[in-house]
C-alpha cells in the first residue's frame, strides 16, 4: 500500500465551530453480525466521532480500519508461510501526518495475532517508513493483548528495508528506539536477519545502544518525563545468518556483534557499508581470537563483498555492447553454407570478451593502471565453465603489472582470490542481469583464497561502476 495524496488524512473539524477535533483511535475487533447490532454500536467510540469520520474521511480509511475484514482474509490462508508488507513512497515532509497506511498496518497486525497462522515463519517488511514499526509492534501497538507476540515469535526469517532518517546528536532518535524495541521482539526466534537502509546510510540496527546519537541527553533538551536509560544491547539467541546493507558503523560495534553471537552465527555480511572509526581488521579481529589463527580469511563463507570484484574496470558503452553482442551470438549461433559455424575460443566463452575490455582499459592510461595496482595489491582469478563442461581461467593482476591475461595467475605467481562460476552467469553479471550476491547465496559462485583482499578492489572499481552502470 504505497503512500500518496489519497492516503494522507486531513485534520477532523467540528462542523459547527470549525475547530479541530481530537481523534483517539480505538481498534474495533469484534465483527458486527447483524444489522440491528450495527445500528446500536458506533464503530469509532461514539456516534458523534463516527459521524465526523464518515463525513470527512475517505472510504479508503474505513476499509483500512475494518479489522474484521483483515481477520477473514487471514482465515482464508491458514497455511500462510511468508508475510510481505510494503508501504513505500513516504516523503520526509509527510512523516508526521496521519495516514491511512498506518491504520492498515494496525489492522494487519491485529488480524495476524487473532488468526491461527501456525506455519508463518518468514516476515518481510520491504520498503517501510520508520513510523510503521510503532504500529507493527504488538508490545506497544493499538489493540495489543498479553499473547499478541506469540505469532511473531514464530518468525525465523526477518527482512527489513526501512527509509533512513537523519541521526546525529541533537536530532530526534525516536525512530531508532522504535526499531530497537521492534527487533527485541524477535531476539529469541530469528535465525536469518537482513536489514537495509533506503536512501542515505543509517546506523547499524544491531548496535543502536552504542550509537553516539543515542547517548543520554539532558532532560532540559527534551520532555522532562522522557526516559533517558540506555538501550539494552540486542542479542539474537538463534541467529545464524545476518546481512546489513547501506550502513555506517564503528569497528568496535562489529567486533562486539561477532563476540556476542560467536556461538550461533555462521555467516554475516556488511554490504555497501562503511566504517566511521577503526579498520576492518580491527572489526574482524574476534574471528582470529575465536579460531586461534587467521586461517578463517581463506574460507569462502566469509566473502560477502563479491559484487565489488565483478565490475569491469573502465568499461565504456562501446565495450559493453561488444560483451553483450558476443554473449547473444553465443546463445543464438548463425548458420553458414557449411552448416553451423565452428565455435572459436571466444564462442566457447563469449562473456570472456569482458576481460579484453578490462585489459584494454588498464593499458590505455598508465596513471590509471598504476593507481589500480597501488589500490588493488592482489591477483584476482576467474574460472569460467561453459555449457560443454569446459573450464577456462583468466586473471587480473593488480599486484605488479596491472594487466589481464588467460591462466590462473602470472607465471610463477599465485592468485590471491579465485572466483569460479559459469560463463553464462558471468555474462549475466557484466550485463547487469543478476547480482553476485544472489549467485553466491545460491551456490552458483564459489570463492577461494584470501577473501580480505577483495575489499581492496572497492576504490579501484568505484570509477568503473559509475562509467559502466553495470
Amino acid at each position: 500500500m504505497p503512500h500518496g495524496p489519497d492516503t494522507f488524512l486531513p485534520p477532523l473539524l467540528d462542523s459547527t465551530t470549525g475547530e479541530e477535533v481530537t481523534f483517539i483511535y480505538e481498534a474495533y475487533v469484534q465483527p458486527i453480525r447483524n444489522s440491528a447490532a450495527r445500528l446500536s454500536n458506533p464503530t469509532y467510540g461514539s456516534w458523534e466521532m463516527t459521524d465526523l469520520l464518515v463525513k470527512q474521511y475517505p472510504p479508503l480509511f474505513h476499509a483500512a480500519a475494518n479489522i474484521p475484514s483483515f481477520i477473514r482474509a487471514f482465515s482464508a490462508t491458514p497455511n500462510l508461510k511468508h508475510l510481505r508488507v510494503s508501504c513505500p513512497g513516504q516523503e520526509s515532509a509527510q512523516r508526521y501526518r496521519r495516514s491511512t497506511v498506518d491504520y492498515a498496518l494496525i489492522s494487519l497486525r491485529i488480524a495476524a495475532e487473532r488468526s491461527k497462522l501456525s506455519d508463518l515463519d518468514t516476515l518481510s517488511l520491504i520498503s517501510i517508513h520508520p513510523g510503521a514499526l510503532l504500529y507493527l509492534n504488538p508490545s506497544i501497538g493499538y489493540g495489543a493483548l498479553p499473547n499478541s507476540a506469540r505469532v511473531w515469535r514464530q518468525i525465523r526469517k526477518l527482512a527489513i528495508h526501512m527509509d533512513c532518517m537523519p541521526f546525529s546528536l541533537g536530532v530526534s532518535t525516536d525512530h531508532l528506539k522504535l526499531l530497537h524495541a521492534y527487533l527485541q521482539l524477535f531476539s529469541s526466534s530469528v535465525g536469518k536477519f537482513v536489514f537495509r537502509w533506503n536512501g542515505n546510510k543509517g546506523p547499524c540496527p544491531l548496535s543502536l545502544g552504542t550509537e553516539p546519537c543515542m547517548a543520554r541527553s539532558s532532560p532540559a533538551l527534551a520532555c522532562p518525563r522522557r526516559c533517558h536509560l540506555s538501550l539494552r544491547p540486542l542479542r539474537f539467541d538463534k541467529l545464524r545468518y545476518m546481512e546489513v546493507e547501506n550502513a555506517v558503523m564503528d569497528a568496535s560495534q562489529i567486533s562486539s556483534f561477532i563476540t556476542n553471537h560467536r556461538r550461533s552465527i555462521h555467516e554475516f555480511n556488511f554490504e555497501d557499508s562503511s566504517l566511521r572509526s577503526g579498520t576492518w581488521d580491527e572489526a574482524l579481529a574476534p574471528l582470529t581470537r575465536i579460531s586461534g589463527s587467521e586461517k578463517w580469511k581463506e574460507k569462502t563463507e566469509e566473502v560477502m563483498d563479491v559484487p565489488l570484484v565483478l565490475s569491469p574496470v573502465g568499461l565504456d558503452k562501446g565495450q559493453m555492447d561488444k560483451v553483450l553482442q558476443e554473449h547473444s551470438r553465443h546463445r543464438h549461433p548463425t548458420l553458414s553454407r557449411g552448416g553451423w559455424q565452428k565455435a572459436s575460443a571466444k564462442d566457447a566463452f563469449p562473456s570472456s570478451v569482458a576481460f579484453d575490455a578490462i585489459n584494454s582499459s588498464l593499458k590505455s592510461d598508465d596513471a590509471e593502471r598504476k593507481d589500480a595496482v597501488n589500490k588493488g595489491k592482489a591477483v584476482f582469478a576467474f574460472t569460467l565453465k561453459n555449457t560443454a563442461g569446459e573450464t577456462e581461467s583468466w586473471y587480473i593482476d593488480l599486484k605488479e603489472k596491472g594487466e589481464v591475461a588467460k591462466g590462473d595467475a602470472p607465471e610463477g605467481k599465485k592468485a590471491d582470490v579465485t572466483l569460479s562460476l559459469s560463463d553464462e552467469d558471468f555474462g549475466k553479471l557484466v550485463a547487469g542481469k543478476t547480482q553476485a550476491q544472489r549467485l553466491f547465496m545460491s551456490g552458483k559462485l564459489k570463492i577461494k583464497g584470501d577473501v580480505m583482499k577483495a575489499t581492496k578492489m572497492e576504490p579501484v572499481l568505484k570509477k568503473a561502476q559509475t562509467k559502466a552502470k553495470l
